[in-house]
């Protein structure tokens, strides 16, 4: 594939050419017959998403969205949660207790009585059922609370319609070529059930890095939590750190146990001052969310002790203290959308924000080192993200408005589309969705 006339970072306005995969040439009119006009437009390493749990991104096709966006107060949630036919299984994921308080058996079935329900808390590690649903699963016992229960009710409730084939056709309209599944105890087979999408993939636990979970009413000693890490060496960890504490034990771990390359720091929700020259130390990179504090601004106001909120989800001064740094975005528990979540990361207040160069570098690290940024360069792989604009404009909008084509393995991964002006045009007629007409333009 010849790729003819795209802006490359440092190297100005030349074409590509594409072999078995990789990129073969980068030149200045390059012999051959063109596949790809770019115009112009920038071409960028495809975007990789280093946080995201799969499984659960695909089943919400199947599901209803129950969090403090959707809905608001107890009435709606129970009409919600009673809209189907008596009986049917209703699956519900992003609640929090902003919505209608705390949720027990008891509390769903005054809601919905007549039908198995069971209701994921937007952190993902708790289920909440009713009792239909309870009997159903032979937990009758439980007052329906289910923490970090996801590999055994697999075992006891039928499997739910998963919509991968739209997944991975959405994250091909983002410009997104790779995808790290993050979750901690990868069901058997799952990288096979994976393997139809189309973007290039990192199992946890099957693939380095392995996932450590840490819950602070569990909390191992740093002495034990390093003895686990030695345990999967040579393999670098992933350490879920959404606490001070936990992010503490695990710093004290690493040292006892002795960083490898690769290792990382998931979320980092909480980094006080301190730790960032122990981070820097031990080489850790940290990828986290920095559309959290954006997304979850409500929550975070009354939840999250004021000591701990000038410290959430740090990015620029990580980057100053010279930790490296990469982004997922941890859907369905946040946006799927890269950009948007770059959007945030340049709108954090001072101490926190990024460059949109910066932020657009979140999202283009190597698939099994994210501290490694990657480049379009030749003898790369062909994992390409074509825009509609050149880089300059794509910066300055940070919108998957401007991906106009995906390719993994110099493939075609995205759907034919209208080119930019096109999508353009159609902004500005009337009668369109107030979004698309508030759109703002490229150019």
């Amino acid at each position: 594939m010849l790729i003819r006339d795209v802006e490359i970072e440092g190297r100005g306005r030349v074409d590509v050419r594409v072999e078995e995969g990789r990129i073969a040439a980068i030149g200045r009119r390059l012999a051959g017959h063109a596949q790809v006009e770019g115009g112009g437009a920038a071409l960028l390493p495809g975007l990789h998403d280093h946080h995201i749990h799969l499984m659960a991104l695909a089943a919400e096709s199947a599901s209803v969205r129950v969090g403090p966006a959707e809905v608001r107060g107890r009435d709606e949630l129970a009409k919600i949660l009673r809209d189907g036919a008596p009986g049917e299984w209703v699956r519900a994921v992003g609640y929090h207790e902003s919505v209608a308080g705390e949720l027990d058996r008891w509390t769903l079935d005054v809601l919905v009585p007549d039908r198995p329900v069971r209701v994921q808390h937007r952190s993902g590690a708790m289920w909440i059922l009713n009792s239909a649903a309870l009997r159903t699963a032979g937990l009758e016992s439980t007052d329906g609370r289910l923490w970090r229960e996801d590999g055994r009710l697999r075992t006891l409730l039928a499997p739910v319609p998963l919509d991968l084939t739209g997944l991975g056709r959405r994250a091909a309209a983002l410009g997104v070529t790779g995808l790290t599944n993050a979750d901690p105890h990868p069901a058997d087979g799952l990288a096979q059930t994976l393997s139809v999408l189309p973007q290039r993939l990192v199992v946890m636990g099957v693939d380095p890095p392995v996932k450590l979970i840490l819950d602070d009413p569990t909390l191992p000693t740093p002495a034990d939590l390093a003895a686990t890490v030695v345990g999967v060496r040579p393999r670098p960890v992933a350490v879920h750190c959404a606490t001070r504490v936990q992010l503490l034990v695990t710093l004290l771990a690493l040292e006892e146990a002795g960083p490898v390359e690769g290792d990382r720091i998931e979320h980092g929700s909480v980094i006080p001052a301190e730790a960032l020259p122990r981070l820097r130390r031990l080489g850790v990179t940290v990828v986290t969310q920095p559309h959290f504090p954006a997304e979850r601004a409500e929550a975070y106001a009354t939840e999250v002790h004021p000591d701990d909120r000038p410290h959430l989800y740090r990015c620029r001064s990580l980057t100053e203290a010279g930790v490296p740094v990469a982004a997922g975005t941890d859907a369905p528990y946040g946006t799927h959308d890269p950009w948007s979540v770059m959007r945030a990361a340049v709108a954090r207040d001072v101490r926190e924000r990024l460059t949109p160069r910066a932020a657009l570098g979140l999202f283009l690290g190597s698939p099994h080192r994210p501290e490694r940024p990657r480049r379009v360069a030749v003898g790369s792989p062909a994992d390409l993200c074509l825009l509609h604009v050149p880089l300059q404009e794509a910066l300055d909008a940070l919108t998957a408005d401007t991906v106009r084509a995906a390719y993994v393995h110099g493939r075609l991964i995205t759907e034919p589309a209208p080119d930019h002006e096109e999508r353009r045009e159609r902004a500005a007629r009337p009668g369109l969705p107030q979004a698309l007409r508030g759109h703002r333009p490229m150019a």
